[in-house]
């Protein structure tokens, strides 16, 4: 699944957020713990989101092993890569979540209500 949101925001704004527990947490509303280190772990929404940061290429792209409660303990955690493209407007954040388990068509919904609104708000003010 790939879907972008257009933030009112440089690249290095929304790359850092993403990676910052206090930022993350401001930025959507909800307690987030980040690391902004190769391997290091996050746990989103009081522990229904966890992973790890897979590669970071600083300013440019987060690649993150994500899964929440819903998965089941035989699934494989899910990929979420984010690419960050300034432009006139801010920055075009493009994500593309992967390896979601079978069935599990919630997310869509769930980026968009839960992420991308509140980033929008955060950024745009």
């Amino acid at each position: 699944m790939e879907l972008t949101v257009q933030l009112n925001a440089s690249v290095k704004e929304i790359y850092n957020a993403w990676l910052d527990s206090e930022k993350h947490s401001k930025m959507t509303g909800a307690v987030a713990k980040c690391s902004n280190e190769l391997g290091g772990k996050f746990d989103i929404w009081e522990g229904y989101i966890t992973g790890e940061n897979m590669d970071l290429i600083e300013n440019e792209e987060i690649l993150q092993s994500w899964r929440t409660t819903e998965f089941d303990s035989a699934d494989e955690d899910s990929v979420l890569h984010l690419y960050f493209t300034e432009n006139d407007k801010g920055t075009l954040l493009t994500l593309n979540h992967s390896n979601i388990p079978s069935g599990q068509t919630q997310y869509i919904a769930g980026w968009e209500e839960n992420h991308f609104v509140p980033m929008r708000e955060f950024f745009n003010r």
